[in-house]
């Protein structure tokens, strides 16, 4: 993010970590010049444009609503928060006080979710009738089991920690949020690996390697693991296509598959970055691997093919007035939720659960691209 925000006609100017750790890092990452705190709060009386919330999933709440009082705009990393009390309460927060608030979910930025997208519109499928997504988290092992993602107390699980990307995709690509949902689910490798370690003296990212394999000689994994490693999930949207999400942590490679099915035809990403293509099938046959067409996935810039650099510059350009974004933060509220009732599901004995619907008043604001009824109206 440093390298690319003066680019956008921005600059970082302090930082808040509890960790002395992370206050060390701020420091050699954006120079002296940076305030460097210890405790978010410590921003609110800063004259600051725009706060990025870069925090752990369940703190996310309390660090938002604090800057959204103040007057602070927030970029809120996804999932919004943990709990749906919680991201209610970031909202009307947002709402009440009339501060911008954006939430990182940058797949609507990714190539691969944009050509789907696009050849959506263009009718290339027909009416879209069902989606479905595969998710093969290969690298689940390093990134979600050996720190606090691995504690339902602080993620509530993988459904809403992880799937709240690909929920919202589906949600996209389809034109409606899930109303009603059904999942199962268990922990069924790494609740047999023994070899555990409080790894908070860790960065995430230098857990990783394509040498920890197979899943069940993992080593140093959290203390407490409560969460699933495999999760299938279904919904019926709102207006009434059917989904499904899939999602397995001890898959050997690490990508997302989506297939979209029409009235005319059917799309399906092979690959999801640059190399890969979506292929199209839109005429009878039987087995036909090869398809009817294949539309390559463009190139990007950066990490999740330009995904993380795209959705910044949005949020600047939203602070400025001079675009709106591709998420609203209903929308994200909307993929939580989503996740919550599955994961509710899951550990009922897939129980279906009706997904609660965000206050009217507040979602319309937000769909209106955070400006008042009044404002409209001029």
């Amino acid at each position: 993010m440093a390298t690319f925000l003066p680019r956008f006609g921005a600059e970082i100017v302090a930082v808040a970590d509890p960790a002395a750790r992370g206050r060390e890092r701020a420091g050699s990452l954006f120079g002296h010049d940076v305030l460097v705190v210890d405790d978010h709060r410590a921003l609110l009386d800063l004259d600051l444009d725009a706060v990025f919330v870069l925090t752990p999933d369940h703190t996310h709440a309390e660090v938002a609503v604090d800057l959204l009082q103040a007057g602070i705009a927030v970029y809120l990393e996804k999932p919004i928060a943990t709990r749906l009390d919680d991201a209610d309460r970031i909202l009307e927060t947002a709402f009440r006080t009339r501060t911008r608030l954006a939430v990182g979910h940058n797949m609507r930025h990714m190539p691969m979710v944009r050509l789907l997208k696009r050849l959506i519109d263009e009718g290339t499928i027909g009416e879209v009738k069902t989606v479905w997504c595969r998710h093969f988290v290969g690298h689940g092992g390093d990134f979600y089991f050996k720190d606090w993602h691995a504690e339902r107390a602080k993620t509530t699980g993988l459904l809403l920690q992880k799937g709240a990307h690909d929920i919202d995709v589906i949600h996209w690509l389809a034109g409606a949020p899930s109303r009603d949902v059904v999942a199962m689910g268990d922990l069924m490798v790494y609740g047999d690996v023994e070899d555990r370690r409080d790894n908070s003296d860790r960065m995430m990212g230098t857990l990783a390697s394509l040498d920890n394999w197979p899943p069940l000689a993992q080593t140093e994994l959290n203390p407490v693991i409560d969460i699933e490693d495999v999760s299938i999930m279904t919904m019926r949207l709102g207006n009434g296509v059917l989904a499904s999400y899939e999602q397995c942590a001890f898959s050997p490679d690490y990508w997302r598959n989506y297939t979209v099915i029409g009235t005319e035809g059917r799309l399906e990403n092979l690959g999801d970055s640059d190399g890969g293509v979506v292929r199209l099938w839109n005429r009878r046959s039987e087995y036909n691997g090869a398809g009817d067409r294949d539309y390559e996935i463009p190139l990007g810039e950066g990490t999740h093919g330009g995904a993380d650099v795209a959705i910044v510059e949005e949020f600047l350009g939203f602070l400025r007035g001079e675009r709106q974004l591709e998420t609203s933060p209903s929308e994200a509220r909307d993929s939580v939720a989503a996740g919550i009732a599955a994961t509710a599901s899951l550990r009922a004995g897939a129980m279906p659960q009706r997904v609660p619907e965000l206050d009217p008043q507040v979602k319309a604001y937000f769909d209106g691209g955070q400006v008042s009824a009044r404002e409209a109206r001029r």
